[in-house]
């Protein structure tokens, strides 16, 4: 396959890359929806990843050979359910399920349009996440995670997780590297491994 686009944030002088920082009025928050809606941002188009040498060594990961452009969208995303409670069943930093919160079943959908500085290209469409996986929410992970939440509610999606994990035979849900089997089969419920930050509120 080869590669035609990538728009990303390229990579800034501290380091930091494929990342930019977009306004707080950017960003609006209901009860049931998260809408995001940004206007010109500054990206690269990559159009190669990684940069290679003639001699196929790597030279950098995005500081040349690139596209100056900019980047336009709105996107809503838009629970739907009744909130899952999740509670912690680990102090383990490391633990995927070290963290706690109300998350609910989630799609988004939206617009967004494209164009190098130059105007040499351009593109615009739509984009929606039905029939995919989704949720959308407030969690607390690190130290934000208050002891209270290890003994609220009914059996949070964690307990259900570690359930699923060790009758596929895994090891204890306490270890750091706890992960489901290919084979295992979690229910829709279950919450999905990814990564944390001490984070008091979090949408995704």
């Amino acid at each position: 396959m080869t590669q035609v686009h990538d728009f990303n944030g390229g990579i800034a002088g501290n380091g930091l890359f494929w990342t930019v920082q977009i306004p707080d009025d950017a960003v609006t928050v209901t009860d049931d929806t998260v809408t995001i809606a940004v206007r010109n941002v500054a990206v690269v188009d990559q159009l190669t990843f990684p940069n290679t040498a003639p001699d196929g060594a790597i030279v950098n990961l995005g500081n040349s050979g690139h596209a100056p452009a900019t980047v336009s969208f709105d996107i809503i995303y838009t629970k739907s359910g009744r909130a899952r409670h999740v509670r912690p069943i680990s102090t383990d930093p490391l633990n995927p399920f070290n963290w706690a919160g109300e998350m609910s079943d989630a799609t988004n959908s939206g617009s967004f349009s494209v164009a190098y500085t130059d105007g040499s290209f351009s593109a615009h469409g739509n984009f929606s996440s039905q029939g995919n996986f989704g949720e959308i929410g407030r969690e607390r992970n690190g130290s934000f995670v208050r002891h209270e939440d290890e003994d609220e509610g009914n059996q949070g999606e964690n307990e259900q997780a570690a359930a699923a994990l060790q009758s596929a035979g895994q090891a204890s849900t306490h270890e750091a590297v706890a992960q489901p089997s290919a084979s295992a089969k979690p229910s829709a419920s279950a919450p999905k491994f990814r990564g944390k930050v001490p984070v008091e509120a979090f949408v995704h």
